[in-house]
């Protein structure tokens, strides 16, 4: 089947960012939130982005413009269904997935095919609360959108290769690349990446080492871009959480039980960027360790 109108329900971080990648390539996108202040901030953000892109001549003024007016946003969740491909972007909460996927069925279109960008949950389980778990399947963007390449593509039990096949032409026509992962918890990238951070998390937690030193390590030492507590506030500290917490109670293995800090730290809504401190401040000018 041939993709033309694509649905996006969530207009945060991975939403807005799932829709602009998807507007430059041609796509008619329907972006859905509950907030329209939250439509408002993501179509700001998508023509600032968009607006960088233009400056650096990676894309022109009139590529710019075309894929604006592709964004239509929309509160309500019938126009969504009346899609050809609907992508999930809500947050990573099971109970709100499930509500979301029950509130689009009434209005589906026969062939519509639905995806959730789910980094940790069960494309199984979602699928089972559907009509159509055969036309459904896991397509998990990584953050930036617009700058990484990689999407992971999962396929519940009962995922059939035509929606596979069309999801992989999305994919292809991104520009992005597509890594197959079985329906087993966290996929592939979450299942190595959250524990290293955890294990980092761990590792100031026991004083073995302090924020900038863990972060220093890994940068100079691994050579990561990005060391794994300066990675965890930018992800969101309750996004890993949420991961180890699937990771543990998924494959009920003691190595993947979420540090104590990282739960504190949850607790005190200290969830890194997003609210300005994590394990870092984020109020100043320059972040400064908070541990």
């Amino acid at each position: 089947m041939e993709i033309k109108k694509i649905g996006v329900i969530g207009a945060g971080q991975m939403g807005n960012g799932i829709a602009h990648v998807l507007a430059i390539a041609g796509y008619d996108v329907v972006l859905n939130d509950v907030s329209q202040d939250q439509l408002d901030a993501a179509l700001d953000l998508i023509g600032a982005n968009l607006d960088r892109q233009v400056a650096r001549e990676k894309i022109t003024q009139e590529v710019r413009d075309n894929a604006i007016a592709r964004i239509k946003p929309s509160l309500e969740i019938a126009e969504v269904g009346r899609t050809d491909l609907v992508i999930e972007a809500a947050t990573e909460r099971e109970d709100v997935k499930v509500k979301i996927f029950a509130s689009l069925l009434p209005h589906l279109l026969p062939h519509t095919i639905l995806t959730s960008n789910t980094s940790s949950i069960s494309i199984t389980r979602l699928a089972s609360g559907t009509d159509r778990p055969e036309k459904f399947m896991g397509f998990h963007f990584m953050n930036p959108v617009p700058i990484m390449q990689l999407v992971e593509l999962i396929r519940g039990i009962a995922t059939d290769e035509q929606t596979y096949k069309a999801c992989l032409g999305v994919v292809d026509a991104l520009g992005k690349t597509a890594a197959s992962a079985e329906d087993f918890p966290a996929f592939i990238v979450n299942r190595i990446l959250m524990p290293m951070i955890n294990e980092a998390v761990y590792t100031l937690y026991e004083g073995v080492g302090s924020v900038a030193s863990i972060d220093s390590s890994l940068k100079l030492g691994a050579n990561h871009p990005m060391g794994p507590l300066e990675l965890a506030d930018f992800i969101g500290l309750d996004t890993c959480l949420a991961i180890m917490n699937v990771l543990h109670e998924g494959l009920a293995d003691t190595k993947y039980r979420p540090c104590p800090l990282l739960t504190k730290y949850v607790e005190a809504g200290w969830l890194g960027r997003k609210t300005q401190r994590g394990f870092y401040d984020y109020r100043g000018e320059t972040p400064v360790p908070t541990r």
